[in-house]
């Protein structure tokens, strides 16, 4: 299939961008009018784009049926600040129930049945159920098009950062099982980031890694070995030393015996597996 965004309806553009993109972090963020009335809303296209200084952005998009701009939009134009509180498992519900298009003068807060706090420095409230909530001054609106389903980025500069003290580790950083994130994916699905759907993988800039394509050839050609394993195995600075018959004696089940090592990021013994 081939997709030309200007040959396809607006809806199947967007389903299409949802569903291949993710999982999307969510903003959810919290904003206020001039007269003070306060809005809570979810965005997933949403990302941080700097640590110094601290930026995050989010944009609200026009609505598709109506162009129109969502309240978030029109109150950080009139009041430049917000909180993003960021959505785990424990508020997923409420945050997606917060996403109804209640008019301007409806507190999304009160609907949800979640408690706004005061923040420290800008006037919007955060979200006291989130696990980290983030004060912001908006920097800039950088408006995208002018028709229906176009973004706004909302430029924010992080001024304050609250922490759960629960979900943290020992070593005073976020722990990603305590924190229980959640993403958004394409129609009505999301993904929780727990439990088996965590795993870690060496940066290769700790080290220069000799890459898959310096790899023997018996092992780059495997049928058994994938391309994740080849991508760990070439993560190492050298090969180990082998002799040239080593591809030939028992060497299947080699194959398969490090593979078993590498789902769990056992590199080194892998390497063993194959050629020690």
């Amino acid at each position: 299939m081939k997709i030309d965004p200007k040959e396809v309806s607006l809806g199947k553009l967007h389903n299409t961008l949802l569903g291949s993109v993710g999982p999307r972090p969510i903003a959810f963020a919290s904003t206020i009018d001039k007269d003070g009335n306060r809005n809570l809303s979810p965005f997933s296209f949403f990302n941080v784009f700097s640590a110094n200084p601290p930026i995050a952005i989010f944009s609200p998009a026009k609505s598709g049926r109506t162009n129109t701009q969502k309240d978030t939009y029109n109150n950080v134009k009139e009041v430049p600040e917000c909180v993003i509180n960021i959505v785990n498992y424990p508020i997923v519900q409420q945050m997606s129930l917060s996403s109804t298009a209640y008019g301007p003068e409806v507190d999304e807060f009160v609907k949800a049945g979640l408690t706004a706090i005061p923040s420290e420095m800008v006037r919007p409230f955060r979200v006291k159920e989130s696990p980290v909530q983030m004060e912001c001054i908006v920097k800039e609106v950088v408006e995208l098009g002018n028709e229906g389903g176009s973004g706004n980025l909302v430029i924010c500069e992080i001024k304050l950062i609250h922490i759960d003290d629960t979900i943290l580790n020992e070593e005073g950083t976020i722990d990603q099982h305590k924190i229980d994130l959640v993403g958004r994916m394409g129609g009505d699905y999301y993904v929780r980031a727990n439990g088996d759907a965590l795993f870690e993988v060496p940066k290769p800039i700790r080290q220069k890694g000799i890459g898959v394509d310096a790899l023997p050839d018996a092992i780059k050609n495997s049928s058994i070995l994938t391309g994740n394993d080849l991508g760990m195995l070439g993560n190492v600075e050298e090969l180990p030393p082998f002799s040239s018959d080593v591809f030939t004696d028992n060497w299947d089940e080699r194959q398969r015996n490090a593979q078993k090592l590498l789902l769990d990021s056992k590199i080194e013994a892998a390497w063993i597996a194959l050629v020690g």
